[in-house]
């Protein structure tokens, strides 16, 4: 059975080839112009409704609206649960622009259920411009490519029932209360589930950053904390964790695998290296050690490590990696969060830190030479699990329970496999 992951990759490649074809749009809109219900429909339409509203706001997740919008988007649910919730629209066959099917209308109906369609969009079969809109709009709340292909994956997110998504909204209400009040003046959000990081100034979203988290069985914590140093082309320190579950099995099968990426071996306590040749990798002998990777383009933090206080012993970092931050699935981290445009954020983390500005920094990261900035005044970090959430009036953003914490199977995204 095809994995997720891999169809949506395939989604993304054929969503992209789409848009980029004069051919398929011309035949699309060829097929409109032609069909024989043309004539029912509205001439007048907004074919991004939604969109800009949707990509372009500042409100951070945990704003003093965020709070009382979820409590009307609960009410909105509870009341399309009480007349019978949203239909389900047959996943069986693939829709696009200039399709012509009786699914449509489920698909119409079921859109607008949701507020994602007007209801003045009319009735017709045929996927009009208003149904792409639509689409793009509903894939957009759902962290899902907008490409208005409606494919398995959309399908699936369409057709988890109001009532699963009422209580999705009641959970995280929950969660949302528990974080209200003052967070301070700026702050980071890393948002688990949504892969999304908020860097919040004064009540607004100043940017917002790509990111990577927790794999399932190596999930990324719950934090509260505050950011007080930058390490700037830092070492990189396997935790005992990545010795044994990854570095020891590698050795195993590649001896060399550890001096080709830069990784040395210390005793913790006299500091002395060890030769790899002297450790026996069919036991567990390695964890005694410490492994340490040499600053540099290979190093697996990148150029950048960005440190605060936990129990837990992860940080965020950049990454040499940057592909993984174009996939959709971003769960591939062993508990600690790459960040993408990681120079940006440290740029604001550090502008109230005399001596670091941008130009300071490139400059720092371009020497290769090791070197740590402590901020003049930490920064309050939060790492947190919000799959549910609303902060502009009527649009309801919802994300995969990845880390299956919502109490429903049909959220968690491995069920979609």
């Amino acid at each position: 059975m095809i994995k997720r992951r891999q169809f949506l990759s395939g989604m993304a490649a054929l969503g992209g080839g789409t848009m980029a074809s004069p051919a398929f749009a011309e035949n699309a809109i060829e097929s409109i112009i032609r069909s024989s219900r043309r004539d029912s429909w509205s001439d007048q339409f907004d074919a991004r409704k939604g969109d800009a509203k949707l990509s372009a706001s500042k409100t951070p997740i945990f704003s003093d609206q965020t709070t009382a919008r979820v409590e009307q988007a609960i009410a909105e649910y509870r009341n399309i649960v009480s007349t019978g919730g949203w239909p389900v629209v047959p996943a069986n066959k693939k829709l696009r622009l200039g399709s012509e099917s009786r699914t449509v209308l489920t698909l119409r109906q079921r859109l607008a259920k949701s507020n994602d369609l007007d209801p003045s969009a009319g009735n017709s079969e045929v996927f009009d411009t208003w149904v792409d809109g639509a689409v793009r709009r509903f894939q957009a709340r759902h962290g899902l490519p907008a490409d208005g292909v409606l494919g398995k994956y959309t399908y699936a997110a369409m057709n988890v029932p109001a009532n699963i998504r009422l209580g999705q909204l009641e959970t995280n209400l929950v969660r949302l209360r528990s974080m209200s009040g003052f967070l301070g003046d700026r702050y980071v959000l890393v948002n688990i589930p949504a892969a999304q990081i908020e860097a919040v100034r004064g009540g607004n979203v100043e940017s917002r950053h790509t990111a990577i988290v927790g794999k399932t069985d190596r999930q990324s914590p719950i934090i509260s904390s505050k950011i007080y140093e930058l390490n700037l082309n830092p070492y990189w320190t396997s935790p005992v964790s990545i010795v044994k579950k990854d570095l020891i099995p590698l050795m195993q099968k590649d001896p060399g695998y550890l001096e080709r990426n830069n990784i040395r071996i210390f005793d913790w306590t006299t500091k002395q290296e060890i030769p790899p040749n002297s450790i026996d990798w069919n036991s567990d002998e390695a964890v005694k050690y410490m492994f340490r990777q040499d600053p540099g383009k290979i190093n697996a933090m990148g150029s950048v490590k960005i440190n605060f206080p936990n129990p837990h012993a992860v940080y965020m970092h950049d990454t040499p990696q940057q592909s993984l931050f174009s996939r959709l699935l971003r769960f591939e981290s062993s508990g600690c969060v790459r960040v993408q445009n990681v120079r940006d954020l440290i740029t604001w983390l550090a502008n109230e830190t005399p001596g670091w500005e941008r130009r300071q920094i490139e400059r720092a990261i371009e020497s290769g030479e090791r070197i740590d900035v402590e901020l003049s005044a930490p920064v309050p970090v939060y790492w947190n699990y919000i799959t549910a959430w609303s902060t502009n009036p009527g649009v309801v953003q919802f994300r995969d329970d990845i880390y299956s914490r919502d109490g429903a199977e049909q959220l968690v995204s491995s069920n979609w496999n």
